[in-house]
């Protein structure tokens, strides 16, 4: 007797394959056909879930989403290590950054799931309540500074505007001088 495929196991399979897509292509580039071939899913399945190619977009957006905030807690009274821990988040799931970027491309950061949203606010206060308790720096607000963090921890990244530098460092100690960077700048843009 053959196994019949769960309704999850059909919905996993499509969001991968989305998230392959999207992630290459962004959502006006990526196609519906290409993920519908990709996930072995009939397209009436991809509407009756996500509705239309940016719900789905926005449903392969947000899961990873919410697993950076789980998987990388913000530590306000050490925000170079913050930084360092999402930067090594950020080499381990490329992808990620790429939706993330796609996203702010795309959809704006004024449509960021609730989730993401209330995770984004919750990490402001708590670097504002580290300001104040002397911690980390008040030369700026703490949503400036936290942005400033979280976008030092990209650089090297797919996300990153800033090119690579011409000479590389001997093989494979890139990501741990580039890692060091990032936490030595963020540890002196921070010092209280």
């Amino acid at each position: 007797m053959a196994r019949h495929e769960t309704l999850e196991e059909t919905r996993r399979r499509l969001l991968a394959a989305a998230g392959e897509e999207f992630a290459e292509y962004g959502i006006a580039g990526a196609r519906v056909e290409r993920i519908i071939a990709a996930s072995r899913v009939n397209s009436a399945l991809l509407y009756r879930y996500f509705g239309n190619k940016a719900g789905l977009f926005d449903t392969v957006f947000g899961e990873p989403a919410a697993e950076v905030v789980d998987a990388v807690p913000v530590t306000p009274e050490d925000l170079a290590e913050y930084a360092g821990a999402l930067f090594d988040y950020h080499q381990a799931h490329p992808r990620v950054v790429r939706l993330g970027t796609w996203h702010r491309l795309e959809r704006s950061t004024t449509q960021l799931p609730e989730r993401i949203a209330a995770a984004q606010n919750e990490k402001v206060r708590k670097v504002a309540t580290a300001q104040e308790a002397g911690l980390t720096t008040r030369a700026l607000p703490a949503g400036e500074l936290l942005a400033l963090v979280v976008h030092l921890s990209l650089l090297g990244s797919d996300a990153s505007p800033v090119p690579e530098p011409g000479t590389a460092p001997e093989p494979g100690t890139a990501p741990e001088v580039r890692r060091g960077a990032i936490v030595a700048a963020v540890r002196a843009l921070t010092s209280a």
